[in-house]
This record gives C-alpha cells, sequence and structure tokens, in this order.
C-alpha cells in the first residue's frame, strides 16, 4: 500500500514553474526545485516521474494561466479596439517580479528552439492560442470597420502577437519600459482604422 501524499500537488507545481520561469529548464536544478517546494526529491519523482515531465506540466500550466487571463481580458467586452488596448496595457505592466524574468514560454523557445517536440509543441500551442484569441477580437473589429482590412485577421492577429512575444524578449534584456510601450503603442496602433 503507498503512502499518501503529504503536499499540495497543484501548489508544488506552482513553485516549480516560477523555479523553471526564474532559472530556465538547463539551469534548474532539483536542489533549486525541493528548495523552493519544501518537498523531497523521491516525493516529487513520485508524482511528476522527472525533471523534464515537471518541466512540461509547468509549461502547461503557464499556458492555461496565461490564456484565461487573456480570455478574460477579451470577455469583459466592449469594442474591439477597446479590448486591444486593454490587452495592450496589462502586456506593459512591467513593474512587477514577473516582467524581470519575461516570458516563461518565450525563454523557453529560445532556450530549446527545436531540439525537444514536445517542448516545442507546449510552446507552439500557447502561440497559436494568443494568435488566435487575437485574430477573434480583430476579426470583429473588422467587421464593425474599426480595424483595417487591408490583411486579413490572421496575418493581424499574427503581427500582433509577435508584437507582444518581440517585447517580452526586450523586458527580459533590460530594454527600458519607455522603449517598450513605443513598440506596442505603435504596433497596436498599426491596426486601427
Amino acid at each position: 500500500m503507498s503512502r499518501p501524499r503529504e503536499f499540495d500537488v497543484d501548489k508544488v507545481l506552482n513553485q516549480s514553474m516560477e523555479v523553471f520561469w526564474a532559472k530556465g529548464y538547463k539551469a534548474t536544478s532539483f536542489e533549486d526545485l525541493t528548495n523552493k517546494t519544501h518537498v523531497k526529491k523521491q516525493s516529487l519523482y513520485g508524482v511528476f516521474q522527472d525533471k523534464r515531465s515537471l518541466f512540461l506540466k509547468a509549461l502547461a500550466l503557464y499556458r492555461a494561466q496565461n490564456l484565461d487571463s487573456l480570455r478574460e481580458l477579451v470577455d469583459r467586452g466592449g469594442a474591439p479596439t477597446e479590448i486591444l488596448d486593454t490587452v495592450k496595457s496589462a502586456s506593459l505592466c512591467l513593474k512587477n517580479e514577473d516582467s524581470r524574468n519575461g516570458c516563461l514560454m518565450v525563454n523557453t523557445a529560445l532556450e530549446f528552439g527545436m531540439s525537444d517536440e514536445e517542448v516545442t509543441k507546449e510552446v507552439e500551442k500557447m502561440f497559436s492560442d494568443v494568435q488566435l484569441v487575437l485574430e477573434e477580437v480583430i476579426s470583429k473589429g473588422q467587421a464593425i470597420g474599426e480595424i483595417t482590412t487591408r490583411y486579413t485577421s490572421k496575418e493581424l492577429g499574427a503581427f500582433l502577437a509577435n508584437a507582444l512575444r518581440g517585447t517580452r524578449i526586450l523586458e527580459k534584456t533590460g530594454v527600458p519600459v519607455e522603449q517598450i510601450e513605443t513598440i506596442l503603442n505603435t504596433s497596436f496602433g498599426l491596426i486601427k482604422k
């Protein structure tokens, strides 16, 4: 008979995500994870098998949390351009600890490139899901004449998603907030009629 779990799996997963986010996958040791979670290595292995499996679950959690936040912004309603302005403003909230870490998915894409198929799939899901949400808002804006129809909603969604990812890289490298704000204001402004 196995022993009952003595820790909150969701809490430990969230804490592990924070470690990977701050340090990256390769630089994170199991000691880092056990120090943050206060769970012994054997117990972590018992639930998550290994560091890579834990990392993949952390990526999925990060994706879910971020998409929930984005969907919440979109579902508040308003005109499509107002929704996009809210998304842009939320992206400019750079004065918290998370901003120094950049975006876990962007960091992971830069760290792994295409070297791990499962990691790449998780990163691509995040990028694709964000783009689809933006496309949805843009399409509604195009239908009512608020957003240019010079390009398709798919093209504009890809453009804005790329601008958001790009600013996360800049953010991580210490580019001043004012420069990031200029880039986002320009990118979001270019699609309006």
